[in-house]
């Protein structure tokens, strides 16, 4: 999902951010110093993607937007984190070992956390949340799907056992993302209940903003800032020139257009993580002309990748090679450039009878900076071989729900999350956000082989090829990979580097440079 953070299941369902138009001319203002409640430099204000008016306080369910899922960070503890690395990090838990079976996990908890109510955290408080997330399932897309949570088991106070429904070698990485960790028994979220998280909200803010205050008897390492106050704001142009006039230190995902205008502006600094953001083109394998293998590879060979990725995101990224998870610790990094080809593009439609083109609709919105006018300029491309696109805009606000996982030809999004959460979400056999209708069952035999598989370097080579066959075979065309645009005041620090979740994790932001 993102997440991101931005992440493709939030972006299934939330109040996405509508482009608000170019920056223009104007002189940048310099950032004012942070002010109450803290004294000066004592409090850090981030306008984050997201929208008050779906604010949630419930952290198993939906994370509609990604300042919900900063609240959520600040507040609780999760079991494991995503390393900038891509390997899996000890967070709460501080190992997660298997039998020989790969079927069932010992995972050891902290045994020195505590929730903000002095309540130490305890193994049980960790599998009641995960069956809690297993009870929100329809909710948060299946996030405990592997886990049969009803035979798993409390072993003692810093120790549960969790099985999972197969030989399941990456517990670790399943265990990354939203595992936020309440205390047991806990059922009402209409306030944030006791966690054992870096900070602990305020009655301060107001109806678009919440302040943490940092909780001291953290565990892990001592914020450096007293207070952090996290914006939910929708329009990401809003949300640059709150930093621009001083309303807030931190301004997450921000139009390229204006990042390139802040360039060689001393005032701000424009953070660039690689990676973060597709625009996938889908093409729906059930539905005509794109049940055709041949249509899609044309397709694929129609895109000039470099122009749409120095027109959609200004060439803050890299050229897209068709890996819809190009950066996870697994993708394959030996694969030939794919090009354009309109030659061959057109022989292969002319193979599939379609010499003479196809008119077809590609849908898009302005639901993430550069999605219309990526749609504009793909449509152009692909004229080149005889497909007709005619482009629809479509409302943002509707977006992923009229349009994601029902139309056979749009652009999607997707947010720095893992391989394996892809295949959970928008590869699933049956499952309404299989957004392109991906289900070959040797393909999933071999996952489920990967997935068996003990040998960390073996198990990797063997998702490297299930990712280089859905590249060749599959519906998506992933043409550029954007990177994450923020732009901070000058002198703040500690800016977590990774994408999708681990962007999440801002307890070490700092203005003291």
């Amino acid at each position: 999902m993102h997440s991101q953070f931005r992440r493709r299941t939030a972006a299934v369902v939330t109040a996405v951010a509508v482009l608000a138009g170019c920056a223009g001319n104007a002189p940048a203002a310099a950032p004012a110093p942070a002010g109450p409640p803290g004294a000066a430099n004592d409090t850090v204000r981030y306008a984050a993607p997201g929208s008050p008016s779906n604010a949630v306080t419930d952290p198993h369910g939906l994370l509609p937007g990604e300042s919900d899922m900063v609240r959520m960070a600040l507040t609780y503890d999760v079991l494991t984190v995503p390393g900038a690395d891509g390997s899996t990090r000890p967070r709460l838990a501080t190992e997660w070992r298997p039998d020989k079976t790969l079927t069932r996990w010992r995972i050891t908890v902290r045994d020195d956390a505590t929730f903000s109510d002095g309540r130490p955290v305890r193994a049980a408080d960790a599998l009641f949340s995960l069956r809690r997330m297993g009870e929100k399932a329809a909710e948060n897309f299946g996030r405990m799907a592997m886990f049969d949570l009803g035979a798993s088991k409390v072993i003692d106070d810093t120790a549960f056992e969790l099985v999972t429904r197969k030989p399941y070698a990456e517990v670790g990485r399943a265990l990354e993302g939203a595992t936020f960790v309440v205390p047991e028994g806990s059922d009402d979220f209409g306030e944030p209940v006791p966690g054992s998280g870096p900070f602990r909200p305020t009655a301060r803010g107001g109806a678009q903003a919440v302040v943490y205050e940092r909780n001291d008897d953290w565990w892990g390492p001592a914020p450096p800032s007293r207070f952090i106050e996290v914006r939910a704001v929708p329009d990401p142009q809003a949300r640059a020139q709150a930093l621009l006039s001083g309303q807030v230190d931190l301004a997450g995902g921000v139009p390229a257009t204006l990042a390139k205008q802040q360039e060689g502006n001393s005032a701000v600094r424009l953070l660039r993580r690689p990676g973060a953001t597709l625009y996938p083109l889908v093409m729906r394998m059930d539905t005509e002309p794109f049940d055709d293998h041949r249509v899609r590879e044309a397709v694929r060979l129609a895109l000039d990748r470099r122009q749409l990725l120095d027109t959609v995101f200004l060439g803050y990224g890299e050229i897209g090679n068709d890996l819809i998870t190009p950066k996870d610790a697994s993708s394959p990094r030996d694969l030939p450039q794919r090009t354009r080809d309109l030659g061959r593009a057109r022989k292969l439609m002319a193979d599939a009878g379609l010499a003479g083109g196809v008119d077809l609709t590609l849908h898009t919105t302005t639901a993430y900076p550069g999605m219309d006018s990526a749609a504009t300029l793909i449509s152009q491309q692909l004229a080149g071989i005889g497909i007709r696109a005619e482009v629809s805009l479509e409302p943002a606000d509707t977006y992923f729900s009229e349009i994601y996982g029902r139309k056979p030809f749009y652009l999607s999004y997707l947010g720095g999350i893992p391989f394996l959460d892809v295949v959970r979400v928008a590869l699933t056999p049956g499952s309404p956000t299989n957004e392109t209708a991906w289900k070959d069952p040797a393909w999933f035999a071999g996952l489920d082989e990967a997935l068996a598989e003990a040998d960390d370097a073996r198990r990797s080579s063997l998702l490297a090829d299930l990712q280089t066959e859905l590249r060749d075979q599959g519906g998506y065309a992933v043409w550029a990979v954007s990177d994450r645009l923020d732009l901070a005041r000058a002198g703040l620090s500690g800016v977590p580097e990774g994408i999708g979740f681990a962007s999440a994790f801002i307890d070490q932001v700092s203005l003291d440079g």
